[in-house]
């Protein structure tokens, strides 16, 4: 069984849809055993507690909770910040991410959040997603797992964008990547 951290900065939706495909029993091979977050206080560590996870508070020390831990995989799930080169050599090609687009479009330095469907919706694109990634030394550069797309509708808002995008795609690749991983398919 492998043990699972994920890393989280807001209000934990992509944690949500982690937690909740665990207790169906879609990944057999790991199970979720810590939450980190970036800074104090967000709802994502409510969500934690709710399902038993204990949570820590991100500081320089991560790979040191990792580690005492026994953290064998790492999602990022809306986490900000950025990970250290000593985090991701420990765990390379054990951790993933989402990024709400179709990489290589709309990624990079600068593109997360609402952001990401700004530019889409500024630039006119009529089909968007989500990537889910490997994660290395460059911004969303690591190899990609699984990617959806998700039509842009007539009318839409960056906020009903990301809602959809997250829907439609984040919330089904990201259990789906992971399980991959826990099973050593990647």
């Amino acid at each position: 069984m492998k043990r699972v951290a994920v890393l989280v900065s807001g209000g934990g939706t992509n944690l949500q849809a982690l937690l909740e495909s665990e207790q169906r029993g879609e990944n057999p091979n790991g199970k979720i055993v810590l939450v980190v977050a970036s800074k104090p206080g967000v709802y994502a560590l409510e969500r934690a507690a709710n399902f038993g996870v204990e949570s820590a508070d991100f500081d320089a020390a991560l790979l040191g909770v990792l580690q005492a831990h026994d953290i064998d995989v790492v999602v990022l799930a809306g986490f900000l910040s950025v990970l250290g080169e000593r985090v991701i050599a420990a765990y390379r090609n054990k951790i993933i991410n989402v990024h709400p687009s179709l990489i290589p479009s709309f990624c990079g330095s600068g593109f997360y959040g609402l952001k990401v469907h700004e530019a889409a919706l500024a630039r006119g694109v009529k089909l968007t997603g989500a990537t889910v990634h490997l994660v290395n030394e460059e911004c969303d550069g690591g190899p990609i797992l699984l990617q959806k797309a998700v039509a842009v509708q007539p009318g839409d808002t960056p906020e009903t964008l990301q809602k959809r995008v997250m829907v439609e795609a984040e919330w089904q690749l990201l259990p789906k990547a992971l399980a991959m991983v826990c099973s050593d398919e990647v």
